[in-house]
């Protein structure tokens, strides 16, 4: 393989500031922020506004569209229904 060819693959620590949570993983990603890790050793820092930890469908608390009432609203702000004619 030639040197040089692919970016450099390091350890990063990733963190989710809304939930307390980070973690150690490789990654391309660069920054000049560090942290002290558990092991003592100090890893570039990236911080991400969501992860697993803190998205609605990993944690179970995900919304419920409520399509029907999209729709009504529109058709209330709008003048719903079909036009006479065949016209919308």
């Amino acid at each position: 393989m030639r040197q040089d060819e692919h970016p450099d693959y390091h350890p990063v620590v990733f963190r989710d500031r809304a939930a307390g949570y980070a973690f150690l993983t490789r990654s391309t990603a660069r920054s000049e922020q560090t942290i002290e890790w558990d092991d003592g050793r100090s890893y570039p820092v990236i911080d991400v506004e969501i992860s697993s930890e803190s998205h609605p469908f990993y944690t179970g608390r995900a919304r419920a569209v409520d399509t029907e009432g999209r729709i009504a609203r529109f058709e209330r702000r709008y003048g719903g229904g079909a036009q006479p004619g065949g016209t919308t």
